[in-house]
């Protein structure tokens, strides 16, 4: 595992993204629904994307993927959480998005991830969290977590993003994370802050158990990486 270099949450991007999250706690009494995700990979599309896009090493790593799936299909949870948290933080060398993108903050595809072999914190979650959907994870016991994350014994803390897994609503989650190889309940991460959560179907501030908006249309990065999910072939148009 590479060593993390963290943006902080002085990054333009990243404090321009989460001061306008206090925004979205006043939308809850709107009655948001959530928007749910078709779902279903279309691997001979799969193919031909990260062929187009990354060549014979992309589509190296696409089907080390697609080996992975078909491994893990008849294992117990315990196993699918671990061994697909292994495999991207081995796999994907730690980067930051100005350096892969030249942008601020990028959210990545699991496809443009794998094709690359580079990643920051939000890539890692976001391909974990597909992984392990496709592996029939509930979606309603995934949530991707925004997080401050503390630095050492120092006060300083820096924007990260991690891999929950949730038995109930309510439950102290698993934690999957890419700077820490063991994945380890929530409240034994004392160096995390939850900011808030969200998958495909809701939205939650920290500490909350109820949904408070739709996070495909709250969040604009997350529904650019959906859209370009279902044209690049993990989610088959409705």
């Amino acid at each position: 595992m590479f060593p993390p270099s963290y943006r902080t949450l002085d990054s333009p991007g990243r404090r321009r993204f989460l001061a306008g999250l206090g925004g979205l706690w006043l939308l809850a009494g709107l009655g948001l629904g959530p928007s749910p995700v078709a779902a279903g990979l279309e691997p001979q599309r799969l193919r031909r994307v990260m062929q187009a896009q990354y060549g014979a090493p992309g589509v190296a790593a696409l089907e080390a993927w697609f080996a992975l799936l078909e491994r893990l299909r008849p294992t117990d949870l315990e196993t699918r959480l671990r061994e697909v948290n292994d495999f991207f933080n081995r796999r994907v060398r730690w980067l930051d998005d100005i350096d892969i993108w030249r942008q601020e903050d990028y959210w990545a595809t699991p496809l443009e991830t794998l094709g690359r072999g580079e990643g920051d914190c939000e890539d890692f979650t976001i391909a974990k969290y597909v992984t392990l959907k496709e592996l029939g994870v509930p979606e309603d016991q995934l949530r991707l977590i925004y997080v401050r994350a503390r630095i050492g014994r120092s006060s300083l803390t820096q924007a990260h993003m991690v891999l929950g897994y949730y038995e109930t609503a309510a439950a102290d989650p698993l934690v999957l994370d890419n700077l820490v190889p063991s994945i380890t309940r929530g409240s034994r991460r004392t160096d995390l802050d939850p900011l808030f959560s969200f998958n495909g179907r809701g939205l939650w501030a920290a500490g909350s158990s109820r949904s408070r908006a739709d996070p495909v249309v709250r969040l604009s990065r997350w529904r650019r990486v959906i859209d370009r999910m279902q044209q690049q072939g993990f989610i088959q148009g409705e």
